[in-house]
């Protein structure tokens, strides 16, 4: 198969900035697969060596810090029920769940939500409406958004080292690990979760 084009695309200058805004725009836009790019960049990477390593982590984490930042701004300064998105359906039950403990866990719920879409958005939206200081939400931020980065940049370096002759699919592996193991550790944040509520 020719993978000429993969590594085009993968050395091409278009690639880091549209990563950047691509976890952006994941932020307010749960259907578009932020982390499933940067694993595909990080099996990229392990496979043709391009685009640097040093460009995909930071590009993502500081995307992440970016994107959750101005939902966190929209929370505050909007607050979390104004619009009719904000009152139906999933991100409605997560901002509810989430309300009155914000301001009690917010490193927790910075965290674990940062792997978590629909709660990404609620915890990030009930911070600012919550009025955490920006002071303490903004490491918090840095901190999940950096390792979230790492650890999708890692889960594809992993298998593209693996398969260090076939880029393409060494992305096809790693996308679906990354997923079941995002998936997993939903499964884990709500058992603990309930845990906690009994």
């Amino acid at each position: 198969m020719d993978d000429e084009w993969i590594t085009a695309l993968a050395e091409s200058a278009w690639l880091v900035p549209a990563l950047f805004a691509f976890v952006v725009g994941d932020a307010f836009l749960v259907v578009l697969p932020s982390e499933t790019a940067v694993v595909a960049l990080g099996a990229l990477w392990a496979t043709t060596g391009s685009p640097p390593l040093l460009a995909i982590a930071p590009a993502a984490a500081a995307g992440a810090v970016v994107g959750d930042g101005l939902c966190y701004l929209i929370g505050r300064r909007i607050g979390l029920d104004r619009w009719r998105w904000q009152r139906e359906g999933r991100i409605a039950v997560a901002v509810a769940g989430i309300r009155g403990t914000v301001q009690r866990r917010t490193a927790v719920l910075v965290f674990t939500a940062r792997y978590v879409p629909f709660a990404r958005i609620a915890v990030n939206l009930a911070a600012g409406a919550g009025r955490v200081s920006l002071r303490r939400y903004l490491p918090l931020s840095l901190a999940a958004g950096t390792a979230w980065a790492a650890y999708n940049v890692a889960i594809g370096a992993v298998v593209g080292s693996a398969l260090p002759d076939d880029p393409l699919l060494a992305i096809a592996i790693s996308v679906p690990i990354a997923i079941v193991l995002g998936l997993a550790v939903d499964r884990v944040v709500a058992g603990l979760d309930r845990r906690r509520q009994c």
